[in-house]
Order: structure tokens, then C-alpha cells, then sequence
């Protein structure tokens, strides 16, 4: 592949940016620790490459240096020196850094067909995490604020797409370059919706008009974890915003209908995990994100399974009870300290056994059917526990307590079994 050098679109800084907080010398010395790095990363960022998609076609030039390597220099050098002024990196059409010779060194003919812009796309945002781990790493030694690098990481998906636009420029057809603006497009309205102070309905309906979104009067949000095995964006149903380039990839889905839309998704995410947000009106998007993203914590933790797309509203009980973990055990030590001189089996047995008394209040042959026992082991039970916890046992506000924080142990245990 020729190089060509046209000018194009470069980083360029803006004012009133978490930036002008940084101190010159520290900004210099992020810059110089960051450059320092360039080489050694460049070599990680190519063999990482290389491996995550072995369709590409190495092409060397004549000193017998990687191409790939050569770009991924070109393109890190100018991004991390951007900071330099105050303010952080945005692009802009100023010119001066020659992006056409930053694309990868990819056979198009042969490994890049029909979804060609996808494909760069996917090459250039996994370099970049690979980078940015790296570069998050130096910055919180140089004492970097998060709200800077945050801001350099926005940075950073504008200056990935403005690489592959303008590698793709007369290589790739209008098809490709409108579908790679259209994802742009999306992220920008999926990040008006779901921020905490909704915008004006107006500055709204100019974002969905750009793309030819219609406003619908309820959303449900899902979040994904990211599958490093899908290198494209997923295929989704009409209507759907997806923002792909987040770390978790992010969707909006309108107008949700209650029955089978949880089934739907997962049939266009296979081999995907995630949660599905509650329905809500529009203008509360954040609160279906917040679950959604609550889920997916969970998921991470092991405190809720991993398998495909996961509904929060069939599983509002473990949302409520499982994400104050610290809370829940504080509760616990005070509520179940009568437990603690018993063994842990014999505490496990009285634990359930008071359990299934507080949700049934029934007598000694429902609370035994509940658990598996003997009526007369159930009598038995009640009367240590009785002995441990006295008068408690009456009390609305203890018994509440109680069952609050067994059926938080019994949600964890069989989250974990």
C-alpha cells in the first residue's frame, strides 16, 4: 500500500477542559513518560494485534520493519503529545498529522470484504485499549486527575475514528463511510439520553433527526460486557441505538415491548452477557442504566449468573437486596450474632429453618414441607431458636430485619452454588 500524505483532520485542544487544571510540569512529565513508552508499547499493541485478528496481512518494509508497528508509532506519538496546551484533545480540521499513512497494513482485497470501515474500526479500538491501560497506569503515577484522562479517553475515540475515515477516504465506498458516521452519530445521541440531567427535548430531536431516530416515549437501556471475540458490532433490530466504542458497549432500545423483548435481544447477541434494563419514560433513561449497569456489576462479582442477556425486571429481588453488600453485612453481625456460638452446620440448619418460618408464619408441618424435614425437627428448631433470640422473635421490626438478611445470604449462596 502506497503511503499517501495528504493533510487531514488532526488532535487539536480545547479550553475549559479538565486539562487546564494539570500543572505544566506534570502534563510535560505525563507527555515525556508516555513518549519514553511509545516503543516498548507499540511492540505490545502489534503483537496483541496480530493475535486478536491473524486475518491481517503483514506487510514490511525495506529495513524489515513491521508495518503495523510503523502506524501504530505514527498514531500514538501525535495523540499523547496533544495534551501539551491547556485543555485536552479533540479533532479538528487544522491538519498536520498525514493519517493516511497511519492505516493498518491490511490486504483489503482479501481480508477486509463488505464490512471493510467495521473491520479497521475493530483493529484500531482494540490497539487502543491496549494502549490506554498502559497509559492510565503512568498518568495515575504522575497523579494525572481521572476527570483528565476520562476526557483523553473521549479524545481518543474521536481521533480512532478520524484515523479510519481518513484511511478509508476513496478506498472504501460511500456505504461503508456513511455506516461508520451513522455508529458515530448514534454514540453521541445514546450519551445525551442516558446522562443524569436530561437535555432539552429540542436539542434531542435535532440529535435523533440527525440519524432519523424516532423519539419514543419509553426506553429500556442494556449494558454488555465486552466480548473480545466480536470484532464487529452486532446486528440489531430496527430502531436500536447501540454506542460501541464504550468499554462496555451500551444500548437503547424504544419502546420496549414487555413480552419477549429480553428473548429478542439475546437472539441478536449470541455469545454475548449483559443486562437489560426496566422500561422507563425517556427522560429517565439514566435510571434504566443505572440497574442495567447494577446487574452487570453483580454478573462480575458472581452474585448473578452469567448467561446471555439477563432481565432486571425478573430479577428485582437480588437488584434490591445484593448490591449493599457492606450494609447487608453489618446488618447481618448484629441480627445473626445469637448464631454464632453454634456450629457453622448447625447455625445453616437453624438459619433455614427460621427462614421459611418468617416468610410462611405458618406451623411446625408447612414450615417442614418448605425445607425438607420432619414436623418434629421443625418443633425442635423453634424452640433453640426461641432460646437464641428470646422475645426478638415477636418484634415486626426484628423479624423484619431478619428475613431482610437471610434472604440476602440465601440469594448469595445460590448465586455462588
Amino acid at each position: 500500500m502506497s503511503a499517501r500524505t495528504d493533510s487531514a483532520p488532526t488532535v487539536a485542544l480545547r479550553s475549559a477542559s479538565a486539562w487546564s487544571t494539570v500543572s505544566a510540569a506534570d502534563t510535560e512529565r505525563f507527555i515525556r513518560l508516555a513518549c519514553a513508552e511509545i516503543p516498548t508499547l507499540s511492540v505490545e499493541v502489534m503483537q496483541q494485534i496480530h493475535a486478536q485478528f491473524p486475518q491481517i496481512v503483514e506487510i514490511y518494509d525495506d529495513d524489515g520493519v513491521s508495518g503495523v508497528l510503523t502506524r501504530i508509532r505514527q498514531a500514538l506519538g501525535p495523540f499523547v503529545e496533544s495534551v501539551r496546551a491547556a485543555g485536552g484533545p479533540q479533532i479538528s480540521g487544522d491538519g498536520g498529522v498525514r493519517f493516511r499513512e497511519v492505516a493498518a497494513s491490511l490486504d483489503r482485497r482479501e481480508t477486509m470484504p463488505g464490512r471493510a470501515l467495521d473491520f479497521m474500526r475493530a483493529v484500531y479500538r482494540f490497539g487502543a485499549r491496549v494502549s490506554w491501560r498502559r497509559l492510565t497506569e503512568i498518568a495515575d503515577g504522575v497523579g494525572i486527575p481521572p476527570t483528565a484522562m476520562y476526557e483523553l479517553a473521549e479524545a481518543g475515540f474521536d481521533y480512532i475514528e478520524a484515523l479510519v475515515v481518513e484511511a478509508a477516504r476513496g478506498q472504501l465506498g460511500n456505504d461503508s463511510l456513511a455506516a461508520g458516521e451513522r455508529l458515530r452519530r448514534q454514540r453521541r445521541l445514546v450519551e445525551l439520553l442516558l446522562a443524569h440531567q436530561p437535555a432539552a427535548p429540542e436539542t434531542t430531536a435535532q440529535y435523533a433527526a440527525n440519524i432519523g431516530w424516532r423519539i419514543p416515549s419509553t426506553v429500556a437501556v442494556a449494558v454488555l460486557n465486552r466480548n473480545e471475540k466480536a470484532i464487529l458490532p452486532p446486528a440489531l433490530g430496527s430502531g436500536i441505538l447501540l454506542d460501541w466504542e464504550s468499554e462496555q458497549p451500551r444500548l437503547v432500545i424504544p419502546d420496549p415491548a414487555p413480552a419477549g423483548r429480553a428473548d429478542a435481544l439475546r437472539q441478536a447477541l449470541p455469545g454475548w452477557t449483559g443486562a437489560l434494563g426496566p422500561t422507563v419514560p425517556l427522560a429517565h433513561a439514566a435510571r434504566s442504566l443505572h440497574w442495567a449497569q447494577t446487574a452487570v456489576g453483580l454478573i462480575t462479582a458472581g452474585a448473578l449468573p452469567s448467561c446471555g442477556l439477563l432481565d432486571c425486571t425478573e430479577n428485582t429481588t437480588a437488584l434490591l437486596l445484593l448490591p449493599p453488600a457492606e450494609l447487608i453485612d453489618d446488618l447481618a453481625a448484629g441480627c445473626l450474632a445469637p448464631l454464632a456460638a453454634c456450629t457453622p452446620g448447625h447455625g445453616e440448619r437453624l438459619a433455614d429453618t427460621l427462614l421459611a418460618w418468617l416468610q410462611t408464619r405458618g406451623g411446625a408441618a408447612e414450615v417442614a414441607a418448605r425445607i425438607g424435614v420432619h414436623p418434629q425437627t421443625v418443633r425442635y428448631r423453634m424452640r433453640q431458636l426461641r432460646e437464641l433470640w428470646g422475645d426478638a422473635l415477636d418484634d415486626h421490626d426484628q423479624r423484619f430485619a431478619l428475613e431482610l438478611v437471610l434472604r440476602a445470604r440465601k440469594l448469595r449462596s445460590a448465586a455462588l452454588a
